[in-house]
């Protein structure tokens, strides 16, 4: 059955691979986007087919439409861009998912958020099972974020209670790919910058901090179990790779796969920085019968890949104004 799909944050990474796999499924599609973090470049392919359409629009103001999905992927992700201006991204977690729920009640649609493994916090259990509420600084300067999630979470669960709204709620670790921002900050995206460009390459800590990646492809393969799957299962549910590598790890895989013999640098680790990340997918393998099957070392090689072929210059800061 064709469906009318809103993406909210259709135009970022993981967004725009989301709206690829709706349009070629045969839905019309709904690209929302501000364009604080993402590109039109990453939806330009979808333009001129007749079931996508594109809108600038930020979230944190209410807009009219009907629909009859909605996945929620409207938010500044990462460190350097969630805390460029965090009350603003309190704003779009909180605002913004009280304005796409409004559209679900009214619409009777079903709503998908894209939570995050941020709502764990620095974990003091490992590896993280949805079941585990989390060791989360409120008022620390990756707050805006993390706590922004958590509430956002709340409003989706009281409007599943109080208004019977169909959710899912998926809570995202890490992940990878083409189309990342450049400039994102995210470890990935900033080693495999360095490495191509010759330079040292940075590693915030010890190198000892642990991340678990997962590859867009496989993530976006999980959105779309969890959507499809009963009205039952509403989540959280984790989505994420359970392999486990240290961040010194991942910058000597990126070294070895660019092959330019860089040098590993040292600064102090940022405060609230996770020592630890690995999510526990018994939920996801059991109801979704989804786990990632693209390994680590053929995923960052495909992202290297993208990387080569762009222009970094192309891709925009964030806006001043945001």
């Amino acid at each position: 059955m064709i469906k009318r799909i809103l993406v909210a944050g259709g135009a970022g990474f993981l967004g725009s691979h989301l709206c690829e796999r709706l349009v070629e499924a045969g839905h019309d599609v709904i690209c929302l986007d501000n364009f604080f973090t993402s590109q039109k470049s990453n939806v330009a392919h979808l333009l001129g087919r007749s079931n996508f359409e594109l809108i600038r629009h930020d979230i944190i103001d209410p807009i009219l439409l009907e629909v009859d999905e909605i996945y929620n992927l409207a938010c500044p992700a990462a460190p350097g861009h969630y805390q460029y201006n965090p009350i603003k991204t309190m704003k779009i977690s909180i605002l913004g998912s009280i304005n796409l729920l409004g559209m679900a009640k009214r619409c009777n649609a079903k709503i998908f958020q894209a939570s995050t493994s941020e709502v764990y916090g620095d974990p003091e259990v490992h590896p993280q099972p949805e079941s585990y509420r989390g060791c989360v600084n409120p008022i620390g300067p990756r707050a805006c974020y993390d706590e922004g999630k958590r509430a956002a979470e709340t409003l989706f669960f009281d409007y599943h209670r109080m208004n019977k709204t169909n959710i899912r709620v998926a809570r995202i670790f890490n992940t990878y790919g083409p189309r990342m921002h450049p400039f994102d900050g995210r470890v990935v995206s900033n080693f495999i910058r360095q490495a191509l460009n010759g330079e040292d390459i940075t590693i915030f800590g010890d190198g000892s901090q642990t991340r678990s990646f997962c590859y867009r492809d496989d993530l976006v393969d999980g959105f779309l179990r969890l959507m499809a799957a009963p009205n039952d299962l509403i989540g959280p549910i984790n989505l994420g790779n359970p392999g486990e590598y240290t961040i010194k790890q991942l910058a000597e895989l990126t070294i070895e796969l660019v092959g330019k013999g860089n040098k590993l640098i040292y600064e102090p680790l940022p405060p609230d920085d996770p020592t630890r990340r690995q999510p526990d997918i018994s939920l996801a393998r059991k109801h979704l019968d989804w786990e990632p099957r693209i390994p680590l070392r053929e995923g960052l090689q495909k992202t290297i890949e993208w990387f080569r072929s762009i222009n970094p210059d192309d891709f925009r800061p964030p806006t001043p104004n945001y």
